[in-house]
């Protein structure tokens, strides 16, 4: 089984990420003082609104680390007799650069060989975009990924791939726009047999857009 994840419109993880209004207050003193230590006024009238505007930002944007997993899955755990390859691939995602919180995104593969439980297809995304909206270096976030699944569904084998432009090295630093990263989190049956994880990868490369 092969799907190609579209962006959900569902996901609204960002919508209500349980950021207290001390938070918010923080993080717009913060923006504050960071505009008047770049040379800026933040009382003009572009400005004024923009400490506002950057907490609420960063409450979307970093809501992941207020979401309970258990919400996420919502009892999405089905008993299904059903031992092939289930594959969701083309998720997109947006995360932070943790080194300078700048952001990094692409899309996300996820594979698995089902145990005795398979699990919503749209539980799936949102365990990516969970993990994804946090403070996260790319490696971290795909072992992330994998880990939660294998840990939820005690599948045979899970498998993720991660491919990602990072604005860090695409604005500054070697600015080198274009340049993509990618990285793997390989478990169970996809790390032990080399024709399972062809198969995976053969399912990758036969959409319209090649993830690799």
């Amino acid at each position: 089984m092969v799907l190609t994840q579209i962006q959900d419109p569902q996901l609204e993880l960002g919508r209500d990420p349980g950021v207290s209004p001390v938070v918010y207050a923080e993080v717009e003193d913060v923006v504050k003082a960071l505009l008047i230590a770049v040379g800026e006024n933040p009382s003009r009238d572009g400005l004024k609104d923009t400490p506002d505007r950057v907490a609420r930002m960063y409450g979307e944007l970093l809501a992941g680390y207020w979401m309970e997993p258990d919400r996420v899955i919502n009892g999405a755990l089905f008993d299904v007799e059903y031992d092939q390859m289930v594959v969701v691939k083309d998720i997109d995602f947006f995360s932070l650069c943790e080194h300078h919180m700048v952001p990094f995104f692409g899309k996300a593969a996820v594979g698995y060989l089902p145990g005795s439980k398979v699990i919503g297809l749209s539980k799936i995304p949102r365990i990516v975009e969970m993990f994804a909206r946090r403070l996260q270096v790319q490696e971290r976030f795909t072992q992330q990924v994998g880990q939660f699944l294998d840990e939820t569904l005690s599948p045979r084998g899970v498998t993720v791939v991660v491919e990602a432009t990072h604005l860090c090295a695409a604005m500054r630093g070697v600015n080198k726009p274009g340049t993509r990263m990618v990285t793997s989190a390989i478990l169970g049956e996809f790390r032990q047999n080399q024709t399972t994880r062809d198969e995976f990868m053969a399912h990758l490369r036969g959409g319209r857009e090649p993830l690799i």
